[in-house]
């Protein structure tokens, strides 16, 4: 802000940052999940290893724990007073 931006263009920032990290996160966490039900194969009862409505949910799930966690940044970061945001550079 300090330097020009709006509010709007920080939370794009900050969004887009976390945006970024969720989707590395399921891209590295939906294979190792997928490779890794070989593994308690056996322990599932009712639903295949790699059962799509069950693999879709829980990246969904991610996707929004993702966005949630990300929203208290984001406010802080819109509502930081430019001042203090240059003195700590």
């Amino acid at each position: 802000m300090a330097l020009g931006a709006s509010r709007p263009q920080i939370a794009g920032h900050v969004l887009r940052y976390d945006a970024g990290m969720v989707v590395v996160g399921v891209a590295i966490g939906v294979p190792l999940a997928l490779v890794g039900t070989r593994l308690v194969a056996a322990q599932l009862f009712g639903v295949g290893p790699t059962d799509p409505l069950t693999v879709i949910s829980a990246t969904l799930v991610t996707i929004l724990l993702g966005v949630f966690a990300g929203l208290g940044p984001l406010r802080r970061a819109s509502r930081i007073d430019p001042l203090i945001a240059l003195r700590d550079q």
